[in-house]
C-alpha cells in the first residue's frame, strides 16, 4: 500500500515537472516572439502581455522600429479568453502610437473580454496607447509615466479637400467615444485635451503626468506593478465566486 502511494506521488511529481518544463518552454518562446509570458500563483495562471513601441498595422514598419504587430496580438487575446486555465490578463504598455485602426481593433478586443484585465502604463502611453490603456477593466499608471493625447494624423499623400478633414474627424470621434466609454473622462473633456493648442510647441494636444491622468478620469489609479498584480488577483477571486 505504501509503495503504491509512493509511486502515485512520484508520478504526480513527474507530471508537475513536465508541466513546468512545458510552461517554461512556452514562456521562452512567448518572450522571444511577442513579449508575453504566463505566470501565476499556485493554481491561478495569468497571462502577461507587453505592448511596446509602435502598433504595426496594415503596413510593415522599418526594421529599426520597435513594434507590436496586431496580427500577433489579436489571436493571442482570443486564446487567452478561450483558455480555461488562464484566469487573468496583465497588459504592460509603453507605446508611441502607431496604426490607429490596428490599435483600436486591439483595444476593442480587450474591452470585450470576460477574462479579468488590468493595464499598467509604464514610461508612456502615446496617442492610440490611450485606448489600449483604458480598454482594461482596471487601469494603472506608473508614477513617472506620461500620456499624450493628440489628434489623428497621417503620412504620405493627402488631398486638401473638405472630405479629407471630415474623414479625420470621424476617426477622431471614434477614438474619443471609445475612450469616454471605457474610462471616467467625458467625450467633451477628452476632445479638449486632444485639441489643446497651448501646451506643445510644434503640435496640438496635451501631455498628462500620472496624477493628471488620474485626476481627469482617464486612468483609474497611480500604482506599481505589484499593486496592479494584486488588483488582478482580487478581480480573479471575485470573478470565481
Amino acid at each position: 500500500m505504501y509503495m503504491c502511494n509512493q509511486d502515485d506521488y512520484k508520478e504526480n511529481e513527474n507530471d508537475k515537472e513536465r508541466e513546468e518544463a512545458s510552461l517554461s518552454e512556452e514562456n521562452s518562446k512567448g518572450i522571444r516572439d511577442i513579449g508575453s509570458v504566463i505566470t501565476g500563483r499556485k493554481d491561478t495562471l495569468i497571462h502577461c502581455l507587453t505592448i511596446i513601441g509602435q502598433i504595426e498595422g496594415h503596413y510593415i514598419l522599418p526594421s529599426q522600429n520597435k513594434t507590436t504587430k496586431y496580427e500577433h496580438i489579436i489571436p493571442l487575446l482570443v486564446s487567452v479568453e478561450e483558455d480555461p486555465n488562464v484566469k487573468g490578463l496583465l497588459i504592460l504598455l509603453n507605446t508611441v502610437g502607431g496604426d490607429v485602426e490596428a490599435g483600436l481593433a486591439i483595444a476593442e478586443v480587450i474591452a470585450g473580454m470576460k477574462t479579468p484585465t488590468v493595464s499598467v502604463v509604464l514610461g508612456g502611453g502615446h496617442s492610440i496607447g490611450i485606448p489600449l490603456a483604458v480598454a482594461a477593466d482596471k487601469s494603472f499608471i506608473a508614477k513617472s509615466a506620461t500620456m499624450t493625447a493628440h489628434p489623428v494624423r497621417t503620412t504620405g499623400l493627402t488631398l486638401g479637400v473638405a472630405q479629407s478633414f471630415e474623414y479625420f474627424q470621424r476617426i477622431q470621434d471614434r477614438i474619443n467615444t471609445f475612450v469616454s466609454d471605457n474610462s471616467g473622462i467625458s467625450k467633451e473633456d477628452y476632445n479638449r485635451l486632444v485639441l489643446n493648442t497651448g501646451e506643445l510647441v510644434t503640435d496640438i494636444g496635451t501631455i498628462l503626468d500620472s496624477n493628471g491622468a488620474v485626476k481627469c478620469g482617464l486612468i483609474d489609479s497611480v500604482g506599481t506593478l505589484s499593486q496592479a498584480i494584486d488588483c488582478l488577483y482580487k478581480m480573479i477571486d471575485a470573478d470565481s465566486q
